[in-house]
């Protein structure tokens, strides 16, 4: 039976329909050689599992166990129990897990049945005389703060896009892992097609840069103008909830407390006045750049660089820099 490290951290990582790992697993990974070693738990379809291990060991997993579901149709018990079994063999410091919609459900039950303390939303993760730490924006970025458990493994749901260091790739060390199905009852899929997307951006979660748009471009044609500087930057498009409320863009481009949390190296914000809602789920961002013609807008308080003026003189200037650029 493998030996596993004293300071291991198990990392979850779950994989597509077709076999690829989360595109979370990297900063995961990453979060995991700061705070011990990073030991995966591959959630896998059947038949997947030994690609993404070595995927897996590609990206700094010291060791990986698979877990191929017996049963792929049921949803949330399967991954609960190798994640318990999983937790059992390697006597993890933290249990790192995507704060993505599987991963927080994932951990939601696997706490309740372990009585594990939970640490959601990080934004980074380390270690010190405490043992291993959570860090997070909280209250619209208002405050960072630390949390941590008085007993046992915590379970961390990690933000997506947050981490920027990268584990060093490791010598392929694998095994299947042992489930013994708990039996609970689960809800179930009873068929499923998958869609692959025909957009050229990337996707909004976890992007490494994010143009967002809100209600100052005025109307639903403007808005084209924030797709236009997405495309030059090869950024993925973003937006403010009063954007989408007047029907400028679908939620799912949402940015902030009631839509999706980024955390890019680059984010720019055009025509959004930044509303504490809009700056909770962006504010982590690395770089912020915002364009609006109102001087007082609260984006500029949280902006690295700010431009007070119309975007639409200002934007199809640097859109025409950035082609001229690449010329």
């Amino acid at each position: 039976m493998t030996d596993f490290p004293r300071d291991a951290i198990l990392v979850v990582l779950e994989t597509s329909a077709s076999g690829v790992l989360e595109d979370a697993a990297p900063g995961l990974l990453g979060a995991a050689a700061a705070a011990g070693t990073p030991v995966a738990l591959v959630l896998a379809a059947p038949g997947a599992g030994g690609s993404a291990a070595t995927e897996a060991a590609a990206l700094g997993a010291a060791q990986v166990l698979i877990a191929e579901s017996a049963d792929p149709a049921a949803l949330g018990v399967p991954g609960v129990d190798a994640l318990a079994a999983a937790a059992e063999r390697v006597r993890p410091d933290a249990i790192l897990i995507s704060h993505s919609l599987n991963g927080r459900d994932l951990a939601g039950r696997y706490a309740v049945r372990s009585r594990s303390a939970v640490s959601a939303d990080a934004i980074d993760v380390a270690r010190d005389e405490e043992g291993v730490v959570a860090h997070h924006s909280v209250y619209g970025g208002a405050y960072n703060v630390a949390s941590t458990a008085t007993f046992g493994a915590p379970v961390i749901t990690v933000r997506q896009g947050s981490i920027d260091a990268r584990a060093a790739a490791q010598p392929e060390v694998s095994e299947t892992l042992t489930v013994v199905p708990s039996g609970k009852p689960a809800a179930r899929i009873d068929s499923f097609e998958e869609v692959v997307g025909s957009s050229s951006r990337p996707e909004l979660r976890g992007a490494a840069k994010v143009v967002a748009g809100g209600r100052g471009l005025g109307s639903q044609e403007q808005f084209e103008l924030v797709g236009q500087l997405a495309d030059a930057l090869g950024a993925a498009v973003g937006a403010s909830r009063a954007a989408v409320d007047a029907g400028y863009i679908p939620q799912s481009h949402q940015v902030g407390q009631t839509g999706v949390s980024v955390s890019p190296q680059l984010y720019i914000a055009l025509g959004i006045s930044g509303a504490i809602q809009h700056r909770a789920g962006m504010q982590t961002a690395k770089t912020i750049v915002a364009v609006n013609k109102d001087g007082d807008a609260p984006i500029f308080e949280v902006a690295d660089f700010g431009v007070v003026g119309d975007v639409f003189k200002v934007v199809p200037q640097l859109i025409s820099a950035l082609e001229a650029r690449k010329k």
